[in-house]
């Protein structure tokens, strides 16, 4: 099977649960700044580079793996968030990035063919592609609306070069999460795109858009339905929302984007909202309780947590849905559909 098949066919017999975040894991582990650098040299302070620990404490990645594979992840991302050029020039870390994520996906790799080997369920490697710091859509300048820090064909290069280094350490999925500008995500889109031509081979997408309003719309102003026919055309495996809000705020969304997105849905709200010191109160049974009533309603076919949530959320998401039938994919009539902030549908 390729890798699409086989996420399609597992996807059908049960709900999928993907792993937590890994920002929290690591900080739990109060590493010190020289712990974060290791031998790499760097001469900037290192302290809070969580995507550096791939290389210089593989170790803590593979405990934080192991944890959420335990819990019940079968949907397992890399830690490589911010592993690309443009965010790493903030630690003066670019010539890194390649291996940041070869490793990061060697890690994630290792843990899932382990796994597999011991109880015969497949698991997925996804190489995670975080949104960047930097915006296509927008100028960071309120004088100059035409200014942009960076282009399109830069921001594409440095997905692909991320991208690559991801599909080279094992990784069989990308996953374009946080989506905060679409346009950052169609670069990411292209990129991939590429990569697939050169690889010879194809590398199924994962979607998930950030909503930063509880009208829906991401930064850039797409609504959810708007972006789904976006990014329709790149035929990913799945789409879904992630961070952002908790699960009684991104309800209304994924009801929605349920209905017409015809492909698998994937979901990882934050634990709850943070609280006044940025600190995630929700507790694992109250997350579970909230995102059971989407699996109940056949609107979700694989589930996780974002920002907040620790393995014992992730574990207590996994026997919630136990046993729960997947969503069933919509079949969609074929029309035209177009998209400006808002869905633009032609009638036949």
């Amino acid at each position: 099977m390729t890798p699409r098949e086989l996420l399609l066919a597992e996807a059908a017999k049960a709900i999928l649960i993907k792993d937590g975040p890994y920002g929290t894991a690591i900080q739990a582990e109060k590493l010190d700044e020289a712990a974060y650098r290791g031998e790499t040299g760097l001469e900037r302070d290192q302290k809070g580079n969580n995507d550096l620990v791939n290389l210089t404490q593989p170790q803590v990645i593979r405990k934080i793996c192991d944890s959420y594979i335990a819990a019940g992840a079968r949907v397992l991302a890399t830690n490589t968030f911010n592993a690309n050029r443009i965010s790493q020039a903030d630690y003066g870390a670019e010539h890194l990035v390649a291996e940041i994520n070869r490793s990061a996906a060697q890690i994630i790799r290792a843990a899932c063919d382990e796994a597999t080997a011991k109880d015969g369920l497949p698991r997925f490697v996804v190489g995670a592609v975080g949104p960047t710091n930097k915006t296509l859509s927008l100028s960071p300048d309120v004088n100059d609306p035409g200014f942009r820090e960076v282009d399109f064909d830069l921001v594409k290069d440095v997905y692909r070069e991320q991208s690559r280094a991801l599909a080279e350490g094992g990784a069989d999925y990308i996953l374009i999460e946080t989506v905060f500008d679409t346009l950052n995500c169609k670069a990411a889109v292209m990129a991939v795109k590429e990569l697939e031509r050169e690889l010879g081979r194809e590398l199924p997408l994962m979607l998930s858009m950030t909503l930063t309003d509880l009208s829906g719309r991401n930064l850039s102003g797409h609504t959810v339905e708007a972006f789904w026919h976006s990014v329709r055309h790149a035929r990913p495996i799945t789409i879904g929302l992630n961070c952002s809000f908790g699960a009684s705020q991104l309800r209304p969304h994924v009801r929605l984007l349920s209905g017409i997105a015809d492909c698998l849905l994937m979901a990882y709200p934050n634990a709850g909202l943070p609280n006044e010191l940025g600190e995630y109160d929700e507790l694992p049974e109250t997350t579970a309780t909230l995102v059971h009533e989407w699996a109940e309603a056949g609107q979700v076919n694989v589930l996780g947590g974002c920002c907040g949530n620790t393995p014992a959320h992730i574990a207590a998401i996994a026997k919630a849905v136990a046993g729960l039938p997947a969503r069933a994919i919509p079949v969609q009539v074929p029309m035209t559909r177009l998209a400006g902030l808002e869905p633009f549908v032609m009638a036949a």
